[in-house]
């Protein structure tokens, strides 16, 4: 059950966004073994004094259509997988809305199964 929280510039259209969404979702149902319907997200805009970034850190060259992903799941996925992940992602992403690779920050934070309160105040996991 991944929660994925998006992070972007002001600006983009409510159809590119939804894109991202897209994107992220199918990207996890390939890799990640996620459920169908199992989609949190939320999409956040910022606006440029509120969202700070290298252009070059680890020589990636980045503009102003960068995109954070942050995906907090289950401490459950190997390397394998996360590697896969990010890669479909940003194949996803290119395609549509066409972000391009440098403009793909991915960030997943794992967690224990019982941190999850899914509704109704259960820990539906533990």
């Amino acid at each position: 059950m991944p929660f994925v929280q998006i992070s972007l510039r002001t600006g983009k259209s409510p159809a590119y966004r939804q894109a991202l969404c897209d994107g992220v979702y199918q990207a996890m149902r390939e890799t990640f073994d996620v459920p169908e319907d199992d989609q949190f997200m939320t999409v956040a805009q910022h606006e440029s004094a509120d969202f700070r970034y290298s252009k070059s850190y680890l020589d990636v060259a980045r503009s102003d259509d960068l995109v954070f992903i942050q995906i907090t799941a289950n401490a459950t996925r190997s390397v394998a997988q996360k590697k896969a992940l990010y890669q479909c992602i940003v194949q996803r992403l290119g395609d549509n809305p066409g972000l391009r690779p440098e403009d793909v920050f991915v960030n997943i934070v794992e967690v224990a199964v019982e941190n999850w309160s899914m509704g109704h105040g259960l820990a539906q996991y533990a």
